[in-house]
């Protein structure tokens, strides 16, 4: 079961109505074959520049997990990736009119957007994840290793809204649910209530607390998809068969050799656990 993001949650709705108001009489972008792209010297990949670590600006540059995958991956064809900085709310409807040749930028599986667009296997995990400190790494393996422990979660998140049901799972699995659910205004008031020991676990997107992980070495550990897991693609145009498959086969070529991984940590913190198939959605 894929776990839907508030990135998620509050685009897909909003890409589906712009896709069917204004491409119903839009001409379709030409196929984009690897000969076309690599006489051209240059990809063009659609990205929001202002989503960290994934693809944002530093001194006026596009950086990011996005840009040195997109540079990984089109070396052997020998182009140039060039970044399009997109409005995250039009950059599905922009690659069906040709604006760019594929999305990064940590694309999430839906169901609207896989009646539109190709999707290329996961390339990035955004799913729901606990930070633990360091000394519960190997202790704390799942929301089933809290019972009786206090939680701390961000107000107003979809994680909040889901709380009871974990907890009943909890409750379900060990005779009794968390020992308590504290709320807090923001994530870094969450951590430092960690770091107090007021509570033993943080709950968040894996993304997000992977850059907690980055920035503070050896004092946390990370328990990944403890419900479910949120996936993201490179989202590529239905007819551009020929480079979906490319991309995949870069994907699956960089993590054999542990390159993805490497990226990963530079950027995240941490390496992802993924399939190397597209979910399929319920």
């Amino acid at each position: 079961m894929q776990k839907f993001t508030r990135r998620m949650l509050f685009t897909a709705t909003a890409v589906g109505i712009t896709i069917m108001a204004g491409l119903g009489s839009a001409a379709v972008a030409a196929e984009r074959t690897l000969a076309s792209i690599k006489s051209d010297g240059a990809i063009k990949i659609g990205v929001e520049g202002v989503f960290a670590p994934f693809s944002y600006r530093e001194n006026g540059v596009i950086v990011g997990y996005d840009v040195d995958l997109a540079e990984l991956m089109f070396k052997d064809l020998g182009v140039k990736p060039d970044f399009v900085d997109t409005q995250w709310s039009g950059i599905v409807p922009a690659l069906l009119a040709g604006k760019f040749d594929i999305i990064m930028s940590s694309l999430s599986y839906t169901k609207e957007r896989m009646a539109k667009v190709n999707f290329s296997i996961p390339y990035a995990d955004s799913s729901l994840a606990m930070l633990v400190r360091a000394e519960d790494d190997g202790k704390i393996k799942s929301f089933d290793d809290m019972s009786g422990k206090p939680i701390a979660i961000k107000a107003g998140t979809p994680e909040e809204a889901s709380m009871p049901k974990f907890n009943a799972q909890v409750e379900k699995a060990k005779g009794k649910g968390f020992g308590e659910v504290k709320v807090f205004d923001s994530e870094p008031m969450s951590i430092l209530a960690l770091n107090q020991g007021t509570v033993d676990g943080v709950i968040s997107n894996m993304t997000n607390l992977g850059l907690v992980i980055k920035n503070a070495p050896g004092k946390y550990a990370l328990v990944q998809k403890v419900a479910g897991s949120s996936l993201a693609g490179i989202g590529i145009r239905k007819d551009d068969e020929e480079l979906r498959k490319y991309i995949d086969e870069q994907l699956l070529a960089a993590s054999k050799s542990g390159k993805l991984a490497e990226l990963q940590k530079k950027w995240f913190g941490v390496a992802f656990d993924m399939p190397a198939e597209i979910p399929v959605l319920e």
